[in-house]
């Protein structure tokens, strides 16, 4: 099973030692730890402590490798290497003992983002344990976001894992399983008081300091959905503050404005004497160059998206859209799974409805770019093209490899 040391990981493991015990003593259990190296000193003890306690029944991965992860806290570099060779006199803690490196895995490739390693190394464990068939539990439950409700419910995937629907079928008879997805926030905490538990003593600490559910996370602190609790790390954990401070460029800037106007979060607001067309290109200006080519790539994608195609919009969107006099051009039905019908338009400099988000506004680019959020996702961008043929190259690499063909 997949452990990242966060509360739905942790009561998914706990489940599955519980059951070990009483049901099938003898048996392992294989789990998988991802170590990003700039985490919070409670999640490595807690993972450290798990591991320790449990050593009889669970057969460990603990990975220490320097494959890329987002970051948004610069807009010079939209990716770091945890554990990086060359950056080891700044490394936020050592690496500890006994880890899996990149040199223990064959598939590995510098191209690799953390989540293209998290798939492959399925593949890589079911041709280590020649065995026919491997499943990898993973603790998401629904209720967190649309995204992770997708992963359960989508039709796209309809291979199951004996034909139970929270299984996925990921690979070469590899599958993932959610067995907790339906779970909500306080099932997990019930679950971890009822049975006594162990858990991440992080979460103690991020309720004493006011962190709502939503933003209690453990994963890298540095992507998009960390920038706005990044300053906690100076109050719940200084020692490693001080060394992430060093090990990644712009966190400290973050950890200052992460929760700000300044960088895209409470409401911002347009300068005097500007337009928010104007404002964009002004921030733009500031950016180097390739970074601002590459915002002004997805802009262009952007705009000739909601020109040619359009985007699927509700009945009540195109009302409001008359309503407010925006020029659209309204299709028939589209060939997605939606009763949404495309609507093409120009781009708008800002439009003040709730359905801000799904209208393609200047302003919407501005704090894409304010947030350092170098892939676009608050525009509703996926992988572009050229990053999906990237990503693509290094997974066939990986498949001619392992099946020989």
């Amino acid at each position: 099973m997949s452990f990242s040391g966060g509360k739905d990981s942790g009561v998914l493991l706990n489940l599955c030692i519980d059951y070990i015990r009483k049901n099938l003593p003898g048996r392992k259990l294989g789990v998988f730890h991802m170590d990003y190296e700039a985490q919070y000193r409670q999640t490595t003890e807690y993972v450290e402590r798990t591991f320790s306690e449990n050593r009889d029944i669970l057969e460990v991965y603990h990975c220490c490798v320097p494959f890329k992860v987002e970051t948004c806290t610069s807009m010079y570099q939209h990716y770091w290497r945890p554990w990086e060779e060359r950056y080891r006199n700044i490394w936020v803690r050592e690496m500890p003992a006994g880890c899996f490196t990149k040199d223990d895995f064959d598939f590995w490739r510098p191209q690799l983002w953390d989540y293209d390693f998290q798939n492959l190394f399925a593949g890589w464990l079911r041709r280590r344990k020649q065995c026919t068939k491997i499943c990898c539990l993973v603790g998401i439950r629904t209720q967190e976001s649309f995204n992770r409700w997708r992963a359960i419910h989508s039709d796209r995937n309809s291979k199951h894992l004996h034909n139970y629907k929270w299984t996925r079928c990921i690979g070469w008879h590899e599958y993932n399983a959610y067995p907790i997805y339906d779970w909500t926030i306080t099932d997990i905490w019930v679950a971890n008081s009822k049975f006594g538990w162990d858990y991440n003593g992080l979460y103690n600490l991020y309720y004493q300091a006011g962190i709502p559910f939503a933003k209690q996370r453990v994963a890298s602190p540095f992507i998009s959905q960390a920038i706005s609790a990044l300053a906690v790390y100076k109050v719940i954990d200084p020692d490693t503050w001080g060394r992430m401070v060093g090990r990644v460029n712009g966190v400290g800037c973050a950890g200052l404005y992460g929760n700000t106007q300044a960088m895209g979060w409470k409401g911002i607001t347009c300068p005097p004497g500007f337009t928010w067309k104007e404002y964009m290109y002004f921030l733009l200006d500031t950016m180097p160059r390739r970074t601002r080519q590459n915002y002004l790539a997805k802009l262009n994608v952007s705009i000739r998206f909601w020109r040619e195609k359009g985007g699927c919009l509700s009945e009540e969107t195109i009302e409001k859209l008359r309503a407010a006099g925006i020029p659209i051009s309204v299709a028939g039905p589209s060939g997605y799974r939606t009763d949404k019908r495309p609507v093409r338009m120009e781009y708008l400099d800002n439009l003040d409805i709730p359905e801000f988000r799904e209208l393609p506004t200047y302003k919407r680019m501005c704090i894409c770019i304010m947030k350092n959020d170098h892939t676009c996702k608050y525009m509703g961008f996926s992988q572009t093209k050229k990053e999906k043929q990237m990503r693509q190259r290094a997974m066939n690499k990986y498949r001619i490899y392992n099946n020989g063909k």
